[in-house]
């Protein structure tokens, strides 16, 4: 069924698809009902299952240890800005089930650095009007408050969105694609703008108070297929069907004329890659902010039953499309059977690649 904002005879690009397909493998095993299931004692061979391990892939091991090693230094006034090594989630509704994960990378648990990416998983909303969201936040290289700003990012897009959720889950579940694109991106422009008055504050560049932001709003309406991904910055959009890996990253246009005028008669907004002018949509907050130094990024896909959406940071983007030994790895692991659970999934994602040494933070969406 064609999604209702794609016009009849036009067709989106294909995806580009990077991994070699492999053939999804039935489930041997049944799930038997909980109240079933909690009455059967374990048995032996389940009471010394091996445990997940952090393994890695290609001839030898990475450098540095698969746990972690030293601890961030901190102090008394700056414990509000502690941040775990390893942070995990998960939720189900409707058709879809969710995994997300923020892992410190080996590089910085060897140098006792803190996790510079953030993760926000949160529900606005009840029923089937339910909106979740899902954030991942890259704080930039090799600056002191990378953590700090991440962190930022995504709790103030989770506040934007809180407010407007009501009506982002009525436009996802009516399929109002120009609505969502461009009150979305106001909302991210606005979230850059509070980063770089933050970095004001602290007398620091924008550049040095900044980070990457990929998002992801999921319908709890079983009825709603529609995924929205937004965001600006580095990172990865994939989606795993029929066993092979598509990127999905969305097309980013060139940059616009800067003698151009950014804004139309009247103060409407001019889209990036369109450059016609809309109103300004219903959604809540003040006016626009200048916008992020990226381009925004938006796209708005429907899910097939079988379909696994993964959005990540750049620290596990760039394995996944620069060494296939990974890709296939997860492909095998993730293309049959029930989603992972939690302990599973987090050693999926740390599976361990020499040369790549960042954090790594992602959010996996199964369709059932």
């Amino acid at each position: 069924m064609r999604p209702p904002w794609e016009a009849p005879g036009v067709q989106e690009p294909a995806p580009l698809t990077f991994a070699v397909p492999l053939a999804p493998q039935p489930s041997t095993e049944m799930s038997a009902p909980p109240s079933e299931a909690s009455s059967v004692p374990l048995s032996d061979a389940d009471r010394h299952a091996p445990r997940p391990l952090v393994e890695h892939l290609g001839d030898r091991p990475p450098t540095y240890e698969p746990e972690p090693v030293t601890l961030p230094a901190s102090g008394a006034d700056d414990l509000d800005g502690l941040v775990p090594d390893t942070v995990l989630d998960g939720a189900r509704y409707g058709t879809w089930t969710l995994r997300a994960t923020s892992v410190r990378g080996d590089s910085a648990r060897f140098r006792g650095e803190p996790r510079r990416d953030a993760l926000l998983t949160a529900r606005f909303g009840t029923g089937d009007g339910a909106l979740v969201l899902v954030a991942v936040a890259c704080g930039a290289r090799a600056t002191e408050h990378a953590h700090l700003a991440a962190a930022d990012a995504c709790r103030w897009i989770g506040g934007a969105v809180a407010r407007s959720h009501t009506r982002l889950a009525d436009d996802i579940r009516a399929g109002r694609r120009g609505d969502l694109k461009s009150g979305l991106h106001r909302l991210t422009d606005r979230t850059y703008g509070k980063l770089r008055a933050r970095a004001a504050e602290l007398g620091l560049e924008p550049s040095a108070y900044t980070a990457g932001l990929r998002c992801l709003l999921l319908s709890a309406d079983p009825a709603c297929r529609t995924r929205v991904f937004f965001g600006v910055g580095p990172g990865g959009l994939f989606r795993l069907r029929d066993g092979a890996w598509q990127d999905l990253e969305p097309f980013v246009p060139a940059p616009a004329d800067p003698s151009r005028p950014e804004e139309g008669p009247g103060g409407d907004r001019l889209t990036m890659d369109l450059q016609i002018t809309t109103a300004p949509p219903p959604y809540a907050g003040g006016p626009a902010a200048p916008p992020p130094a990226e381009p925004f990024r938006f796209r708005a896909s429907v899910a097939r039953p079988g379909d696994t959406l993964l959005l990540c940071g750049n620290g596990l983007a760039e394995p996944v499309r620069g060494a296939p030994d990974l890709a296939e790895e997860l492909a095998r692991r993730w293309t049959a059977g029930d989603p992972p659970g939690l302990p599973a999934y987090l050693a999926d994602v740390q599976l361990r690649v020499k040369g790549y040494a960042d954090d790594r933070t992602a959010a996996a969406v199964w369709e059932a």
